[in-house]
């Protein structure tokens, strides 16, 4: 996500609750610079870094979950957030940058991860109302002497592992705290989200719907044609197929689990000839058939009434057959191994994925 304060010109100081959906991987240099409207920050567990000066300047900013999936907070990340009063940084984050915390003011604990090494310099300089700092690393992290620069250590608390009291005490700019105490307790982890509910697909009248029980779900769809492709050959056999992947995403929910599906077209007239006459136009009736993968069950909906339905292995094996009805005809894959099955509806044979 790079440099979203653009999209909103002169409006930076109206936003006030953000949650970041989870497509995002990165938050890019700058990207919300003094917005300083914004009071709270939801950012999800695909994020796996947050770019220098990211929030630089968000002085309402009150609120801030970092996920377990962040590995680096940059430079000037949170500098001048003004507002925040705790901020925990999980296990996951590795290096915290020069002035990422710089004049947080109000920020009176924080909680640095037991996986972080390096912690550079005026990282929480002029924290004034610092209280405590519990930081998990057993080993002392490489820290800037002016880290806690103008924070009023002195007065202030920090809490490490039992068994490496003696060496925060040994080592500035850690030994500059008035207290250090030994804490058994462990980081509290953010909490998982919740995971969106798996979408389903349909299709009708040439459009394909999806749709899933997580109320306002977006949903990232990805279709496959084998027939959009480069051929060399003097004939070209159609196949008609589209391969369909879907999931569903939710800013502040985990993504869905993917779910595939495959849409054909089975001729009702496959005897229909060639034409001859160059300005003729040959009309081959085709209805539209979507086939699912649930579990260890095919659903095919769409058939005719009538046709048989045959499920075969990649070896060649049936493993089972249905004829269909006006609703959906299934078929069980429990003897499936694979990731692939082969169907056959009527004339036509379909080449199903089966992994999500």
């Amino acid at each position: 996500l790079y440099y979203a304060k653009h999209l909103y010109s002169n409006e930076t100081t109206e936003i006030t609750n953000l949650i970041i959906p989870n497509s995002v991987t990165s938050i890019g240099s700058e990207a919300f610079y003094g917005c300083s409207g914004l009071s709270s920050v939801t950012i999800p567990n695909s994020v796996i870094s947050i770019g220098s000066n990211a929030f630089n300047g968000c002085s309402g900013l009150t609120s801030v979950t970092i996920p377990n999936s962040v590995t680096s907070i940059g430079y000037d990340a949170f500098n001048g957030c003004s507002g925040l009063t705790s901020v925990t940084i999980p296990n996951s984050v590795t290096s915290i940058g020069e002035y990422a915390f710089y004049k947080c003011s109000g920020l009176t604990s924080v909680n640095i991860g037991n996986g972080v090494k390096s912690i550079g310099s005026s990282a929480f300089a002029n924290c004034t109302e610092l209280t405590d700092v519990y930081c998990y690393a057993e080993k002392v992290p490489s820290t800037q002497s002016s880290a806690f620069a103008d924070s009023y250590t002195e007065y202030a608390t920090l809490h490490v592992p039992a068994a490496s009291v003696e060496q925060y005490k040994a080592t500035a700019p850690w030994s500059n705290f008035g207290t250090i105490v030994a804490t058994d307790g462990t980081i509290p982890e953010p909490p998982t989200p919740e995971k969106c509910a798996a979408p389903t697909i349909s299709y009708s009248k040439g459009e394909l719907t999806f749709s899933c029980d997580t109320e306002g779900a977006e949903f990232i769809s990805e279709i496959k044609d084998a027939d959009i492709k480069k051929h060399y050959t003097a004939s070209v056999s159609l196949t008609a197929t589209y391969h369909i992947s879907v999931y569903a995403t939710k800013a502040g929910y985990e993504n869905s689990d993917t779910i595939q599906a495959t849409l054909c077209w089975i001729e009702q007239q496959p005897q229909t000839e060639g034409i001859t006459d160059e300005d003729a136009i040959a009309e081959v009736q085709a209805v539209p058939v979507l086939i699912q993968t649930q579990g260890n069950t095919i659903n095919v909906q769409g058939a005719e009434a009538g046709t048989e339905i045959i499920l075969y292995g990649t070896n060649g094996v049936q493993l089972d057959s249905v004829i269909a009805t006006t609703s959906v005809a299934s078929l069980s894959t429990s003897r499936l191994s694979g990731s692939v099955a082969i169907v056959k509806i009527g004339n036509k044979t379909v080449k199903v994925l089966m992994k999500q």
